[in-house]
């Protein structure tokens, strides 16, 4: 006789999620993670934007793009920055060994911070890297705001 064995909700759980993960390998192959999946779903191109010395910088990573493929749009405080990759047509599909860039249009809307100045933009591509530059008006920059520590609870040993 079989002894009896408690049901736990959680194993049930478990095997769900392994055979949900499985279905999920089988389809799309082995991912990276879910930023590399999400990534290869359409968040292109990576980017960078920060102020540094009365600037207000973009630098997006375009490597293999021709500049001539890329657009820049200002649109009151939102830039946006469309292109495409376009894909080797001298190579036939069946000769690839690894394929993993990504081919296409691609799109990317950011939104400007208050006070750069947008009708002073600058755009500029060195080794695959699209850099877009504008001056940031003097009364906006960013400010360090120093915090103040209270002593109040701290007990000298």
């Amino acid at each position: 006789m079989k002894g009896l064995t408690r049901w736990d909700p959680f194993r049930e759980l478990s095997h769900l999620h392994r055979d949900v993960d499985e279905l999920f390998r089988r389809s799309f192959g082995e991912m990276r993670g879910f930023g590399h999946w999400f990534r290869d779903v359409g968040d292109y191109p990576e980017l960078e934007c920060y102020t540094k010395d009365d600037k207000f910088y973009v630098k997006a990573a375009l490597p293999g793009i021709a500049p001539k493929e890329v657009e820049i749009n200002i649109t009151g405080n939102r830039l946006t920055l469309r292109g495409e990759r376009k894909e080797d047509k001298n190579v036939e599909k069946e000769h690839y060994m690894v394929r993993e860039m990504r081919y296409g249009a691609f799109e990317r809307v950011l939104t400007i911070p208050e006070g750069v100045e947008a009708d002073k933009v600058h755009a500029s591509f060195e080794d695959g890297v699209l850099t877009i530059t504008a001056p940031v008006k003097e009364g906006v920059k960013a400010k360090k705001i120093p915090i103040e520590v209270s002593k109040k609870g701290i007990k000298a040993a």
